[in-house]
């Protein structure tokens, strides 16, 4: 049985981290991708760290719990990125496995940070030395979250977590946390398109028939 409790208090994390093997150092020639809605009632932009939550559906969101379950405004901001096109189409579209290329405006970003990002590895033993497994990366997102407060509150310098999707065979995934990441994010991304741009269509299709998607 795989385990997931509550997470330590910062402070016993922080006694727990082994610099040389629980870092990863994701260099600045490293491309991220991102799928967001850039249009309906909760609209987003390329680069803005989402300082509202924690979300239902977020994993890692590192925002304090409110009462009653409901997301709120904090100091702190969250932004969910991948490797590839894929995981992001797979973790996004989950709780439906269809993707919608109109609703909402999504758009597919891709961009190489400013500077090296420093994340905690959370694909390695950390997980196992701090009492939990890898369901960290899969369990429920109300202890998951937890976890990422702890996480952040024992840990203010690094940018986020590097972690496995549980949507894309275990493909890597990266969370950042703002602070300390905003500095990070160039002006300007490598790549900006609707995912209604015609240059998308054979990829999509490509990605769906892989996940069994479907694609609108």
């Amino acid at each position: 049985m795989s385990r997931l409790p509550q997470p330590p208090a910062p402070a016993a994390l922080k006694k727990l981290l082994r610099p040389h093997e629980d870092v990863v150092a994701v260099h600045s020639g490293t491309r991220l991708v991102r799928v967001f809605a850039a249009g309906g009632r909760h609209l987003q932009r390329w680069h803005t760290f989402r300082t509202t939550g924690p979300l239902p559906h977020a994993r890692f969101d590192p925002h304090p719990p409110r009462a009653g379950g409901e997301a709120g405004q904090a100091d702190v901001g969250v932004l969910y990125f991948a490797l590839s096109a894929r995981t992001s189409i797979a973790e996004v579209y989950q709780q439906t496995s269809i993707v919608d290329r109109t609703t909402r405006r999504p758009h597919l970003v891709v961009f190489q940070p400013r500077r090296t990002l420093r994340l905690l590895d959370l694909t390695g033993l950390w997980p196992t030395r701090a009492g939990a497994s890898q369901e960290i990366s899969s369990g429920h997102k109300d202890v998951t979250q937890a976890w990422a407060r702890a996480i952040h509150a024992a840990f203010p310098d690094l940018d986020g977590l590097w972690y496995r999707s549980s949507m894309d065979s275990g493909d890597p995934a990266v969370c950042l946390w703002e602070p300390p990441a905003a500095d990070a994010l160039p002006a300007d991304p490598d790549v900006l398109l609707p995912l209604d741009h015609p240059g998308l269509d054979l990829p999509l299709s490509r990605i769906c028939e892989a996940l069994n998607y479907t694609l609108l």
